[in-house]
C-alpha cells in the first residue's frame, strides 16, 4: 500500500488526527524517550542486547511522538508516524525505520545473532536521533506549528481532490 494511501487509511480509521498541540505531553514523551535510552544502555552494560536494541527504538519513537505532539497530531500507528516524519517534516527517517525493523527481529525472533558492536552502534544512532529532533522542536515557533498543522491538512486533501 503505497504511503498516501496508509495515511488516508490511518485518517479515517482516526488513528491519526490532527489534536491541539500539548507542550505537557510532549514532555511526558521526552522523558520516556530519555528513561528508554537511560534503560537501553544500562541493558546493553549488563549483556541484555536484544532488550536493548528494543529500548533504543522506543526512545526514538518516543521522541518523534513529542514531535508530533508539539504540532498538534496525534498517530497511533508506528509506520504512519514514521511515514509523517519525513513527508510532513522532511527529516529523514531511515534510521527509526531501520531501528524499527532491528526492534522486531529481536523482539519476536530467535534466529538471530547479536555482537556488542551492532548494539553500541544502535545506541549512537538512537543519541544521534534523537538529538535532531530536540534540535528540531526546540527550533519550532507558533508559525510553523501552523504551517505543519495546515500541511498535515493538505496531505489528506490531495487525496480527496483525486476522487
Amino acid at each position: 500500500m503505497e504511503n498516501q494511501e496508509f495515511l488516508a487509511k490511518l485518517r479515517k480509521e482516526k488513528k491519526i488526527q490532527l489534536v491541539e498541540p500539548n507542550e505537557n505531553v510532549k514532555e511526558s514523551y521526552l522523558g520516556k524517550s530519555e528513561s528508554n535510552l537511560m534503560s537501553a544502555k544500562l541493558l546493553f552494560d549488563n549483556d541484555k542486547l536484544e532488550e536493548a536494541v528494543t529500548l533504543c527504538y522506543y526512545s526514538m519513537y518516543h521522541s518523534l511522538i513529542a514531535l508530533l505532539f508539539r504540532v498538534g497530531i496525534k498517530c497511533e500507528n508506528h509506520a504512519g508516524a514514521i511515514i509523517l516524519l519525513n513527508k510532513l517534516f522532511g527529516i529523514e527517517n531511515s534510521d527509526i525505520a531501520f531501528a524499527k525493523k532491528e526492534r522486531i527481529d529481536k523482539q519476536y525472533y530467535t534466529d538471530f545473532h547479536i555482537t556488542q558492536k551492532e548494539v553500541e552502534e544502535m545506541i549512537r544512532i538512537a543519541e544521534n536521533f534523537n538529538g535532531e529532533i530536540l534540535d528540531f522542536i526546540s527550533k519550532l515557533n507558533a508559525e510553523n506549528v501552523m504551517k505543519y498543522r495546515t500541511l498535515f491538512a493538505s496531505i489528506f486533501n490531495k487525496k480527496k481532490a483525486k476522487h
